[in-house]
């Protein structure tokens, strides 16, 4: 009969099929099953500060050197390059520095918007470093850091000993 519902007194449910388990397969939520993925920590782990953050911590002695110098070898530095491989350096200085930034923001008030660059961390910074060469952190920023050549062989010093003890 059109348009009549031989069914009308029962209601009919879709229920997904039960999962099957196999060995070695861990059920959503954990072990335990029963959830929809990991629950975050209750206390996040805290992030390390930011190198510019480092900068200004240590420029203004809130932060000790070997502190700062961890940050700095775990952290990307912004290079302005030519067009031959190598880091740039300045000569119109006591010593010749390499000008380095923390951001490319800040690489790009000192060289500009469409500045060749390279990006590595700080440890491959003192790896790197010409003998006799220093840097410039933030040139153009406020809270500009220089290292000497003196400087830089103390860094690569303490990192090897933190290195081979």
């Amino acid at each position: 009969m059109y348009g009549y519902d031989q069914n009308a007194g029962t209601q009919q449910q879709y229920a997904p099929p039960p999962q099957q388990q196999m060995p070695g397969q861990q059920m959503p939520g954990g072990p335990m099953g029963g959830g929809y993925g990991q629950q975050p920590p209750l206390y996040p782990e805290p992030s390390p500060p930011s190198l510019a953050d480092a900068v200004r911590a240590f420029t203004t002695g809130q932060m000790a050197a070997e502190d700062f110098q961890q940050v700095f070898a775990t952290s990307k530095v912004y290079c302005p390059r030519g067009d031959n491989p190598g880091f740039l350096a300045l000569h119109n200085t006591q010593q010749p520095v390499i000008p380095m930034f923390t951001s490319l923001k800040e690489l790009r008030r000192y060289a500009g918007k469409e500045s060749k660059y390279f990006v590595i961390t700080g440890a491959e910074v003192i790896d790197l470093l010409p003998t006799g060469y220093g840097f410039v952190l933030d040139m153009e920023g406020e809270h500009r850091m220089v290292f000497d050549a003196k400087a830089v062989e103390q860094m690569v010093e303490f990192a090897m000993r933190r290195m081979y003890g």
